[in-house]
């Protein structure tokens, strides 16, 4: 009996260390909770961004400067996620650019946005885009609109670099008034682009080079689009029902 106090010692001791054993995670745990943490974050400030831009396209109504930021927020974390699963975001843009787009807000290319001050807004026009992705070649069609009556009308086709979410592109057909359609060179094509405001004059290099326009794509869902062009201009579309 008289060691049952020392028992008695020993086993509370035990007990409590056990219990004031600091919990440790594995190193794999812990990057995992903060791959997930990391993750979480771009997804949540990629849907404040594209409410905001919905309601731009929907009213015209949100101040430009809020729109050219939540662009800006849309641009860098869709990046982010692009490079977690390039194909699948690739895949998720394809299966939604098919259809027309009326185009709401841009800010010109940088040469554009240095004349203006770096002022920006949303388009005066209608100005509506077009692209069929389940035909070959990918038909893409830009043009400016009174109504339902296109003034100067655009075709062409497109490709898509999945590796790069890059969409590159060539008109070689322009119409006129709905009635007169000419075939032009691609140069041709880029200069009148530039001239309407429907291309930049970066489209016009390029084709001096060989090379085609281009759209760095960023995203594409059931409401709005959105891209960055060649020349660096940032735009938001709206889909047309």
């Amino acid at each position: 009996m008289r060691y049952l106090p020392l028992l008695t010692f020993t086993a509370v001791t035990v007990s409590v260390t056990a219990f004031s054993t600091p919990l440790t995670r594995s190193p794999r745990t812990l990057t995992l909770l903060r791959s997930s943490t990391t993750t979480t974050v771009p997804e949540v400030e990629i849907q404040e961004a594209k409410k905001l831009l919905v309601r731009a396209a929907e009213t015209k109504l949100e101040n430009p400067d809020a729109v050219l930021n939540a662009l800006e927020s849309l641009e860098k974390n869709c990046k982010f996620k692009f490079k977690q699963d390039p194909s699948a975001f690739s895949q998720d843009i394809m299966d939604n650019i098919t259809g027309e787009w009326r185009l709401i807000f841009t800010t010109g290319t940088r040469e554009r946005q240095k004349k203006s001050g770096g002022r920006v807004n949303y388009f005066p026009l209608k100005a509506i885009q077009k692209f069929d992705a389940t035909v070959e070649p990918k038909i893409i069609e830009n043009g400016i609109y009174v109504g339902d009556f296109p003034l100067i009308r655009f075709s062409g086709d497109f490709d898509f670099d999945e590796r790069r979410r890059k969409l590159e592109f060539d008109f070689d057909m322009i119409e006129i008034l709905g009635l007169i359609k000419i075939n032009l060179s691609r140069k041709d094509v880029a200069k009148i682009g530039a001239t309407t405001g429907l291309g930049s004059a970066n489209n016009e290099k390029l084709a001096d080079t060989g090379r085609r326009a281009f759209f760095d794509w960023i995203s594409a869902d059931e409401e709005i689009a959105t891209a960055r062009g060649g020349g660096g201009g940032l735009a938001l579309w709206k889909r047309v029902d």
